[in-house]
């Protein structure tokens, strides 16, 4: 197997993998789970985290190993150094986690984070196999090779978004930067497939349909961020009302609510213009059947949630099916202003 088929199929596998991290980071959301492991990059200091409160109790007469953190007195406490429990409990052996003062161990919120983190790392696996694999096409597409390091780089940010997210108990600013980062990495994932596929053809467009699919792509990330205020409204309600009444968590929604849902009329009409106008000009759809079919899934999905109350799985589908719009409507707009010859109107 040559060079090229694997930087494909390993371009391919990373690209799955964003799309499994998004409904991942979803089921943290929809389980409130963000903050089932209290500090990162371990869970509770360990690698493999708890699965028993047993575990984060103090005991006397037991080893303990720098990092490990138990929870005493609600609070996080770590240990300094190795050392040996005695029969009372030292202070002096222990620091108080100081990023924050949640204190609370839930083994399903702990997994389900913990697994998100997973995913998270084995992600970050073809993305570097990408690096390493694209210096050699530096002579042949510089893009490839600039693209690749791009790639690793925004993974680490968003890596680092994380951390930041749980050192501040999920500052709802810090969850908005972290969920739209992860469309950015899409983008750059989705611009190395375009250079690498053989069968991007030039297509005489007009400026309008240059600029529809450019709108498209801002109108839909805004949303995105929209959303993700919605959902933070929706994580308060969760809470208050024990994960329990979802026919309650909207009674009394918020104006970004409305906004939200306001939104994506300007948001389907935009698209269905553009789509319109491609159609008109070519007389074929080609991808731009994707964006009808994702943004009518999409809405769908968004009608569930709101009159069905929250049902199970809804909220990632919601987000992945949001994703999976702004990939086509990317892809979409790389192929339309592939070399094209613009016609001005």
């Amino acid at each position: 197997m040559n060079i090229d088929r694997i930087f494909k199929k390993t371009l391919s596998i990373a690209i799955v993998l964003v799309y499994i991290v998004i409904i991942a980071g979803a089921v943290v959301r929809m389980t409130g789970s963000g903050m089932g492991c209290p500090d990162w990059p371990k869970c509770f200091g360990y690698y493999i985290p708890p699965t028993q409160q047993q575990q984060l109790t103090w005991k006397p007469d037991h080893n303990y190993k720098k990092g490990q953190v138990i929870i005493k007195n609600k609070e996080l406490r770590v240990v300094k150094n190795n050392f040996k429990s005695q029969s009372n409990f030292n202070k002096s052996n222990w620091s108080t986690y100081d990023k924050h003062d949640y204190a609370i161990f839930n083994p399903v919120h702990t997994w389900v984070e913990y697994i998100n983190r997973l995913a998270t790392v084995i992600f970050g696996i073809p993305i570097l196999l990408l690096v390493g694999l694209s210096f050699s096409f530096w002579k042949k597409n510089k893009a490839i090779t600039l693209l690749a390091i791009a790639s690793l780089l925004s993974v680490a940010f968003e890596a680092w978004l994380g951390k930041i997210v749980v050192d501040t108990n999920l500052l709802p600013v810090k969850i908005t930067l972290h969920v739209l980062f992860v469309f950015f990495i899409l983008a750059f994932l989705l611009a190395l497939q375009f250079i690498i596929t053989k069968k991007n053809k030039s297509i005489a467009l007009t400026k309008n349909i240059k600029y529809l699919g450019i709108i498209a792509i801002v109108l839909t990330l805004t949303q995105v961020i929209l959303g993700t205020q919605v959902r933070q409204f929706i994580d308060q309600q969760m809470t208050a009302f024990n994960y329990e009444s979802q026919s309650n968590w909207l009674t009394t929604p918020p104006a970004i609510f409305y906004i939200h849902r306001s939104f994506s009329i300007l948001l389907v009409l935009i698209n269905m213009i553009w789509v319109y106008l491609y159609k008109k000009q070519t007389g074929k759809l080609d991808l731009m059947k994707w964006v009808v079919i994702f943004i009518t899934l999409e809405i769908c999905t968004g009608i569930v949630l709101y009159y069905l109350n929250f049902p199970f799985l809804s909220q990632p589908l919601h987000l992945l099916l949001g994703s999976l719009l702004f990939s086509i409507q990317f892809y979409a707009v790389l192929q339309q202003n592939h070399n094209n010859k613009i016609v001005i109107n």
